[in-house]
């Protein structure tokens, strides 16, 4: 089966605490069906310093991964968002991503 997401997608959160919220997906892992969003789903990660590495420890935020199935494709109307489902489509012998929604070819 066909992957729906390519890298540089704009993509919306449809469920889990940044709900609402639209991302580009950075990294994809087909391998446990995850994505990467560029700035969401946040998480602190503590770190221990290593004064003989010259590492300062600390508390720092980081992207974590997001599963496929939270995320879905949307188009704008009118000012609003709408989530919607994606499809595959020959033109001039080439597969190409639409939106079913609006039937919107996606570059």
């Amino acid at each position: 089966m066909a992957c729906k997401f390519h890298l540089n997608d704009k993509v919306f959160i449809i469920t889990g605490k940044d709900k609402g919220k639209e991302g580009i997906i950075k990294k994809i892992s087909l391998k446990n069906n995850k994505v990467l969003l560029d700035g969401l789903n946040l998480v602190f990660k503590h770190k221990k310093s290593i004064p003989s590495s010259n590492i300062v420890g600390g508390i720092y935020k980081k992207e974590s991964w997001v599963d496929i199935s939270n995320i879905s494709h949307f188009c704008i109307i009118s000012g609003k968002i709408f989530v919607s489902r994606i499809g595959f489509i020959y033109i001039k012998n080439k597969k190409k991503r639409y939106l079913k929604y609006n039937n919107m070819i996606i570059k």
